[in-house]
């Protein structure tokens, strides 16, 4: 007769820590006597040391006090001495606390072994205090529910409290203070400043789906997370700016200790842009641009990657609040581009720490901070560790900010361009020469331990910026734009193979969770799709230069050198297809060319100075460059309708030929992104992509590969027995029972040993044994190396994709990418409909976008999705549902498809609102209220009519209303309480302006829009 329904949650409350949450309620048709043990078991003592914990847990045991205060009912969990084996004092004085709320007449354990007791029936354990073993905390107690009756309680937690703050728990707990009433007090603060940040980068929204709107919300939340959020609008702090330059140059900021102190408390970005441009140094001039004030972000702790542990710093250790930023570089600029939708007058201030943070040989660090940059250093014990360049999709990440910055300021990349205030990151890795490189392209990069020795100084010295490349008069070596720009393109170029894409030869993958072990022999057409978009556009902004481009000398003679090569390209492709013997031969000039550049510039002073060029070098560079990628991209045209994604390069002596890979998701995704593929080829790319084996209709979504049967493990590892035959010395070697090179099973199949997990390790095997065997083993060498291959494909091995089942391996989605390619679906739908595309391939275009949205997780039940659909997640292996919430750049690309959706655009800096991508289903019927925070972070609330919906953009309520006419109108409503009406649906550059700078000036915007104009 009993119906009892137990929930709990967990919420955060910033005073009191961790609050779970339990609710007990009877749905009976009698009364319940209940007897309950409730708590958590297993908490951990204040200071334990992560590595202890997970690698000697044990250890830890031994080290662990637990005590319980009666009075109070607080525990306290501790290490009574901190974990060193040095003969020296190490005092623990931090706890880590739990206590209850809500319950009376408890009997609290401090032991784990109470759950087994009391299921048994037995009395639990109640004794105040342990050591040396795992600390619980465990509340039994009787309770009585009549009908319909609901109890509640609360178990309290939190982490590193010294006496101090512990003692005064206990006073507040013995004193009958309401606590409870506090820490929800403290939970709704801390849920109303989270609501109020997200606020600030539009993270409300209202209409008649509101899965819709709630996703976007949690896209927003995840956004913010991970790449934080810009403090107080456009003001920059007087006393943050200069301690944050402090740590970048020390005797800068003593040098202009008179220049900040005439700065006011707080000045608007402009001003501040303004005044350094005044001020005449270049270097303060530099670092203002990057300055970035952005604080809430974390590091998302990658379980991949050990050195980025979760955390969420929000204050120092004053209690002010912490303006800073960290990740791995991918993380870091693919949510700022998000971001900068809300605050676009930091976009060109994102580009200038993307650039500044580049080397001089045109790639990018691992890890960017607010306090500047990191890179890898080998452990050779770590099996994680490692060096090189990750590509990181470097080009398209930079090229989205060129992009947002023309839209939102159109002259401003411009006027940087030639404005030498721009910089390169020191890297203390050195790519080997072009022939090294040939020799052993998995093995590129050397670390250049006098360097790091250099720099560490430096750093020591003058700050932060002794990670960059200075010049001879003591100072960082400034470039422009310009040249910026140019070099990572000329990088690319230095890697290009004819046919097969970017070759990938900096000992680190492109996208480095998926093909990373493409590395070595692995060709990038992602990259080169990406490129042309990159080209296309630099291509447009360099037409507005004047003549002479100041360029460092090296570069400049890097690029002639290169525009020859790719010149000689062209010319190949103009008369005909390219012969392996030209392909190898074109591989050879530009890669010449790069490793030219790099010995001359990693000497120190890198570079001998400046000189100039005709830009008409540079349109050529570019112009013969897009004849050579468009010849590529056709040719990566696949039978079935898609494209080539990576590729595999052959290279015999003086012949470079190219082997193909299964489709990947990925390459329609780059390919459509590039701007090469019209629209109606466009459909048969996406109608081919829903036929592939790429797509999983349990998920209504697409794998990153098709799945594919693998051998079972007797199946692997068989040698034929022809070709074993082949080679003399393996029976000469079995018939004395020496199976170090090779052993027979007892069903007659040959394999090699066990041991020999890559060609390194036969290598050294036979190594090993050449001085048993001679030239018998040494002139088959290559025979066997061949036959290793031959059986284990390891050319062809792509790593993780072809050798893990979740993430990003086989059978799984990866949910990044499908957004990625919604992005470049709606990419394409705009398009075509700007460029006057067909009304039938505009409209097939949006139903393929709106086919390609349906399968990601808001759309789906909880059972279909796995997961809160409503929530972003990782990825979806293809035996469970999906995994790992909020750890995925799919946010980025989600955000700008519903400002997409929404028809909300901008060029040459007016905002516009035609929103033909919308669907009707989207307008609320029925009269209801939009709320939202302004730019002051005050809340305020907008009545919709019936038909409408509403968004903000820069925190500037956006009302749509439904109208039967076609005609477009515009209310613009400004604080002042004036209305302006305009008779088009996009505003002028002013109001614009007015708006992205955050000003205040505006109120509202109401947009009319006609039902025709929505999509179908």
């Amino acid at each position: 007769e009993h119906k009892l329904r137990f929930r709990y949650r967990w919420m955060f409350s910033e005073r009191f820590g961790f609050v779970r949450h339990c609710e007990l309620q009877n749905f009976g048709s009698s009364a319940a006597r209940l007897e309950i043990l409730d708590g958590v078991v297993n908490l951990l003592p204040a200071g334990t040391p992560r590595f202890a914990q997970t690698n000697t847990s044990n250890l830890v045991d031994a080290y662990k006090w637990t005590e319980f205060d009666r009075s109070s009912g607080l525990a306290c969990y501790t290490l009574y001495s901190g974990i060193t084996d040095r003969a020296e004092p190490c005092e623990s004085l931090r706890a880590n606390y739990c206590f209850s709320l809500g319950l009376t007449d408890v009997d609290v354990s401090l032991t784990a072994a109470s759950v087994e007791a009391f299921r048994q029936g037995e009395p639990i354990d109640t004794t105040a205090m342990t050591r040396g073993t795992r600390g619980a905390y465990l509340a039994r107690f009787d309770l009585s529910l009549d009908r319909h009756e609901t109890r509640q309680w609360q178990f309290v937690a939190d982490l590193e409290k010294d006496q101090t703050a512990i003692a005064a728990l206990m006073s507040a707990l013995s004193s009958q203070t309401d606590l409870k009433a506090e820490i929800d007090a403290d939970i709704a603060a801390g849920s109303d400043a989270l609501a109020r940040l997200l606020g600030s980068s539009d993270a409300f929204q209202k209409t008649a789906e509101e899965q819709v709107s709630v996703h976007h919300y949690a896209n927003v939340l995840f956004n913010v997370l991970r790449g934080g959020i810009v403090d107080h609008n456009y003001q920059i702090a007087r006393d943050e700016l200069r301690h944050a330059l402090s740590t970048f140059d020390r005797r800068l900021t003593d040098q202009q200790a008179n220049w900040f102190d005439t700065l006011p408390a707080h000045i608007n970005l402009g001003q501040l842009l303004a005044k350094a441009e005044q001020n005449g140094d270049r270097q303060l001039l530099r670092l203002c641009r990057e300055y970035l004030p952005i604080r809430f972000g974390r590091r998302h702790g990658d379980p991949s990657r050990p050195w980025n542990q979760f955390a969420i710093e929000l204050h120092k250790d004053n209690g002010d609040p912490l303006l800073a930023y960290q990740g791995n570089w991918r993380d870091v600029f693919q949510n700022w581009e998000a971001l900068v939708y809300s605050f676009p007058g930091f976009v060109e201030s994102m580009i200038a720490k993307f650039v500044n943070a580049s080397t001089i040989d045109g790639y990018n660090p691992y890890r960017i901070t607010s306090e500047g940059i990191d890179w890898e250093v080998e452990e050779p014990d770590d099996p994680w560790s490692y060096i090189g360049y990750w590509g990181d999709h470097q080009i398209i990440y930079l090229q989205k900010l060129l992009e947002l910055s023309q839209k939102f300021h159109p002259q401003t990349l411009v006027s940087l361009l030639q404005k030498p205030i721009f910089c390169y990151a020191n890297v203390p890795y050195r790519i080997r020469d072009f022939e090294a490189i040939l020799a052993d392209p998995k093995n590129t990069v050397d670390y250049d331990n006098a360097l790091a020795e250099r720099i560490e100084a430096r750093v020591a010295s003058r700050g932060a910026d002794g990670k960059l490349v200075w010049n001879q008069h003591d100072d960082v070596y400034l470039v422009t734009l310009t040249e910026k720009l140019l070099v990572p393109l000329l990088a690319k170029l230095g890697n290009l193979v004819v046919d097969g894409g970017i070759w990938l030869n900096t000992q680190r993958p492109e996208w480095n969770d998926a093909n990373n072990a493409l590395v070595g022999h692995g060709l990038s057409m992602v990259t080169l799709y990406y490129l042309r978009r990159y080209i296309t556009f630099i291509d447009a902004l360099f037409a507005e230069l004047a003549e002479n481009v100041s360029l460092s000398r090296e570069v400049a003679d890097w690029l002639i050198a290169t525009r020859e090569g790719i010149a000689a390209c062209a010319n190949s492709i103009a008369s005909g297809s390219v012969t392996p013997e030209q392909r190898a031969a074109l591989m050879t000039d530009l890669g010449q060319a790069a490793a030219n550049y790099r010995t001359r510039v990693y000497e120190e002073p890198a570079f001998s100075g400046q000189t100039t060029i005709e830009i008409d070098e540079i349109s050529g560079l570019l112009s013969d460059t897009l004849v050579v990628i468009d010849h590529c991209i056709d040719s990566n045209r696949r039978d079935d309708g898609m494209y080539h994604a990576y590729n595999i390069l052959q290279r015999e002596g003086c012949r470079a030929s190219v082997d193909t890979l299964y489709p990947m998701l990925e390459g329609q995704v780059a390919a459509l992104s590039s701007g090469a593929v019209a629209p109606r080829e466009a459909i048969k790319v996406l109608e081919a992509l829903f036929a592939s084996p790429v797509y999983r209709s349990d998920q209504q979504s697409f794998m990153l590969y098709p799945d594919r049967a693998l051998p079972g493990f007797l199946e692997r590892n068989r040698i034929p027995a022809s070709d074993a035959a082949g080679i003399p010395v393996f029976a000469e070697m079995l018939t004395d029972g020496d199976h170090r090179l090779i052993q027979q099973d007892c069903n007659g199949h040959y394999r090699f040993n066990a041991d020999l997990q890559n060609t390194g390790a036969l290598n050294d095997r036979i190594d090993a044994l050449v001085t048993d065997y001679g030239d018998r083993l040494e002139s088959v060498r290559d025979d066997i190396l061949g036959l290793y291959e031959a059986v284990f494909d390891h050319r062809a091995f792509t790593g993780r994709s072809g050798t893990m089942f979740g993430f990003e391996g086989l059978g799984c989605i990866y949910w990044h990418m499908v957004s990625k390619l919604l992005l470049a679906v709606q990419e394409v739908y705009t398009t075509a409909k700007i460029n006057g595309a067909s009304a039938s391939d505009v409209k097939q275009l949006g139903k393929l976008y709106y086919r390609v949205r349906a399968g990601i997780g808001f759309n789906k039940t909880p059972q279909e999705y796995g997961a809160f659909p409503t929530d972003p997640y990782s990825h979806t292996p293809g035996h469970s549902g999906a995994q790992q919430p909020g750890m995925t750049g799919q946010v980025k690309e989600e955000i700008i498809t519903r400002f997409g959706e929404l028809g909300a655009d901008v060029s040459a800096g007016r905002m516009s609102f035609r929103p033909s991508l919308l669907r009707k289903q989207e307008f609320c019927e029925h009269e209801t209220e939009f709320r939202f925070t302004d730019v002051h972070g005050s809340w305020q609330s907008v009545t919709l009519p019936p038909q409408s919906l509403a968004f903000t953009w820069c925190q500037v309520p956006v009302v749509y209303t439904l109208v039967d006419r076609v005609t477009e109108a515009l209310t613009v409503v400004r604080c002042n309480g004036d209305t302006d009406l305009r008779e088009e649906n996009e505003l002028s550059v002013e109001d614009s302006t007015a708006i992205f700078r955050r000003s205040g000036a505006i109120q509202q915007l109401t947009v009319q829009i006609a039902r025709q104009q929505l999509f179908d």
